[in-house]
């Protein structure tokens, strides 16, 4: 398929949707696409005031909000490179990534805004305030003016009207950079991640081929970072890219800020991780089927049926009632959830992605996708397995296509690092393609444990065993002075109300591991299990820093 340029793409779709909702803070303002393009346009002419040149970057660091969309287009749409940051970031991190990714304009919010310091960015020409868009910072009074005198420019440059046929966005190329995302990640240091346009117009192709009833009339939640590149894609830029009408949720997304707002919105389609799923079936569903009735019930064929089923409708209701599938992606789903979810046929996918391929590899409808797989490769992308047995035997999982980044930001150092000569991208991750194409992975390259016998001993796979006992909410398996240490962190709620304290809890599992270490190969048994008082600490994909737990 030949490129498209993507910022055509937005232009095409503004003009079409003019008088449709676009972007919505939930329970809060609305913007048409008319409205946006407003903005759009006005930003453009404080970029000319600023001397924001082609390929400038533009860093944008805030919660999730309507204007945090407009402020992306607006750089995208210009001819410039956004720079989206996580605004859970620390100020030091923040003033490194606009420093190190020569950032001339920040867009930030007032809560981040108060830890940072404009003499600490010395690039800056001008930072703005996210939701009102006020100059909260400029290194000339010729911007200062262009603030002021804003509307009266804008005025001036449309005297009649602002219309449609106004809108006349950059035209991009394919290879040329469009995103630089910096990853979160959990192997300590965020590297700058170059995404071409090519790779974000490979995912909208790759969104309209499997989602095609997604169109002006429909409407999604977002709930992700916008700054991580899962979210934006999907829950942003494709739906815009057709007319779609998106929801932010401004809040924390909590699990009940979630259901309350796909209660209300009915998206067409949702997009998760694997904690809020897994969190939901935890607090709804499994006490459900722990019940001593629900359970007799199941046993029985005919009445298990019916206790499936009703299962499956509640959860379907629970998600809005009129979505097409929830797509589960970012971090690997556990196995006792995702078994169940396939039993009871409830329509949920898992696909898998990273960063630098914007994010899509592969994914399968959930007609059709098999239990534990994550799908088959995505269009304009070829996969292999680094393996002499790439069917049985785990390897390295390679990609190359479309989808796939230039490189880290200046850090040739790390992109020869990741890159075959033959040009295939390494991924880190570890996993199987069996003979339909369907890969499963087996965990990430990274985190993989040498067993004292050489066996490759994959973290994850222990993890999930863990993570279906009872109490805990999450784990992580660490190397620990030549065995295997379990961290847990537990539902001390859970506990108390069954009577456990603390120490308790600690009690529980001591008991529990030599039962746990039967579920488990001989050279993965564990040598201990230590007890968490607080959550792990995570990234905004809800991964756990897993390089903040080694020890030595």
């Amino acid at each position: 398929m030949e490129f498209t340029s993507v910022n055509k793409l937005f232009e095409e779709s503004f003009k079409k949707n003019w008088d449709r909702p676009a972007i919505s803070n939930y329970q809060g303002v609305t913007l048409h696409y008319r409205d946006v393009a407003r903005r759009i346009e006005k930003l453009h002419i404080m970029f000319e005031e600023c001397g924001l040149q082609k390929g400038d970057k533009v860093a944008i660091c805030s919660r999730n909000q309507a204007n945090w969309a407009v402020s992306f287009l607006s750089a995208l749409t210009y001819g410039a490179v956004p720079v989206p940051l996580l605004h859970e970031f620390k100020p030091g991190n923040i003033h490194h990534l606009v420093n190190h990714s020569e950032a001339k304009i920040l867009f930030v919010d007032d809560v981040v805004w108060e830890g940072l310091t404009e003499s600490e960015m010395p690039l800056l020409h001008a930072v703005i305030q996210v939701n009102t868009f006020k100059l909260l910072y400029s290194a000339d009074e010729k911007i200062t003016s262009a603030r002021e005198h804003l509307n009266e420019l804008f005025g001036r440059k449309y005297p009649e009207a602002f219309v449609p046929d106004a809108i006349n966005y950059y035209e991009d190329s394919a290879d040329e950079l469009a995103i630089i995302n910096y990853t979160s990640g959990t192997s300590g240091f965020s590297k700058g991640v170059m995404i071409p346009y090519r790779a974000i117009w490979s995912n909208i192709v790759f969104a309209r081929g499997v989602l095609p009833l997604l169109d002006n009339t429909k409407s999604v939640v977002s709930m992700l970072p916008c700054a991580h590149m899962y979210g934006l894609m999907f829950e942003v830029l494709y739906e815009l890219s057709v007319g779609a009408h998106v929801h932010f949720l401004s809040r924390v997304p909590s699990p009940k800020i979630i259901m309350q707002a796909l209660a209300e919105v009915k998206p067409y389609i949702v997009i998760a991780v694997p904690l809020v799923i897994e969190k939901i079936y935890k607090s709804k569903v499994k006490p459900v089927l722990e019940k001593e009735g629900i359970r007799f019930l199941m046993k029985l064929p005919v009445l298990n049926q019916v206790v499936m089923n009703k299962i499956r409708t509640e959860l379907v209701n629970a998600f809005g009632g009129q979505f097409e599938e929830v797509i589960i992606g970012g971090a690997a789903f556990n196995k006792e959830v995702e078994a169940f979810f396939k039993q009871i046929g409830f329509p949920f996918t898992v696909g898998y992605g990273m960063t630098e391929c914007a994010p899509i590899i592969t994914y399968d409808d959930w007609k059709v996708e098999k239990l534990y797989s994550c799908g088959k490769v995505a269009p304009n992308l070829e996969i292999k397995i680094e393996s002499a047995d790439p069917q049985n035997v785990p390897g390295e999982v390679l990609v190359r296509g479309a989808n796939v980044f230039l490189g880290y930001y200046k850090n040739e150092e790390a992109t020869s690092a990741v890159f075959t000569k033959d040009g295939w991208f390494r991924t880190g991750d570890m996993g199987v393609i069996d003979a339909d194409g369907c890969l499963f992975l087996k965990g990430r390259s990274k985190c993989m444990i040498l067993g004292p016998s050489g066996q490759n001993i994959y973290p994850e796979e222990i993890e999930t065993v863990l993570n279906s006992q009872p109490y805990v909410v999450d784990s992580l398996v660490i190397e620990d002075n030549g065995g295997l240490t379990a961290l847990i962190y537990p539902d001390f709620r859970m506990g108390e109300t069954d009577g456990m304290d603390q120490q308790g809890m600690v009690n529980h599992f001591e008991k529990a591991l030599s039962d746990i270490n039967k579920e488990l190969p001989n050279y993965a048994k564990l040598k201990k299990i230590e007890v968490m008082s607080e959550d792990f600490e995570r990234t905004p994909k809800k991964s756990i820093k897993r390089y903040l737990y080694q020890r030595s």
